[in-house]
């Protein structure tokens, strides 16, 4: 089995090669930039199976490169690498479409943890789409179509353009409708993982899936919550409206 290729983005070189070195040491295909116009150029010429990418560096920093890649269509996993540490700082960089993050200083452990996670959860996802959508299934839910083998999603006939780790969890939750779960479920479910003090990474996702889902947000027909324990699809067929 070919190893998953991972590109590194980091304009420092002393943690750029530390990084590189244990990454391939752990059996990792590794290539490294030192700014983000690199990384554009490198993932533009060869796909890789995730990116890590330093928030901080010259030229196009990783937030907008994050940006540019999702604008474009890649979905590859985004790993974002931040010395800023307040939320509003983490949330920005989920809604611009990163699929994890870690505050610098981090250990090498959490950070191989991490990639073992977002690795696996894409490898997860790819199976299960497979495993259920042989000959191209569709999963309704009232006037909401998903085509999981196409990673596509209709509403009342409408394109809906999600994020890798959006139509991930959509998915879901249509794939389990009327279940609860809390967010600690969802992040080892969805993210494959579960880490105390992450919980509110679930939340900005729902909030970013009902943005673009619910005809109003604040009253939302699809994901819905149940208070004190989660989150769940309606389980209510909803009438199909022209």
């Amino acid at each position: 089995m070919d190893s998953k290729r991972i590109l590194v983005a980091e304009d420092q070189t002393d943690i750029r090669d530390v990084l590189v070195m244990n990454l391939q040491s752990a059996g990792y295909a590794v290539s490294s930039v030192a700014d983000g116009r690199a990384a554009l150029h490198a993932e533009t010429d060869q796909a890789h199976d995730l990116l890590i990418l330093d928030w901080m560096m010259p030229g196009l920093d990783g937030l907008e490169l994050c940006k540019t890649l999702r604008a474009r269509g890649n979905s590859t996993p985004i790993l974002m690498l931040t010395a800023k540490s307040t939320e509003l700082d983490r949330v920005l960089g989920l809604e611009l479409g990163a699929d994890d993050y870690l505050t610098k200083p981090f250990s090498l452990a959490e950070l191989l943890a991490r990639v073992k996670a977002l690795l696996r959860r894409s490898d997860l996802m790819r199976q299960a789409q497979g495993a259920q959508t042989h000959g191209g299934e569709t999963l309704r839910n009232g006037a909401l179509h998903i085509v999981p083998s196409k990673r596509q999603a209709v509403l009342r006939g409408q394109g809906l353009n999600f994020t890798a780790l959006e139509f991930d969890l959509l998915l879901y939750f249509t794939q389990h409708p009327g279940r609860v779960f809390s967010r600690s479920e969802l992040l080892n479910a969805v993210w494959g993982y579960s880490h105390d003090g992450y919980e509110h990474t679930v939340t900005t996702h729902i909030n970013r899936l009902r943005a673009k889902l619910e005809h109003d947000p604040l009253r939302p027909e699809y994901i819905l919550t149940v208070r004190g324990a989660g989150y769940k699809m309606r389980d209510i067929p909803l009438h199909h409206t022209a």
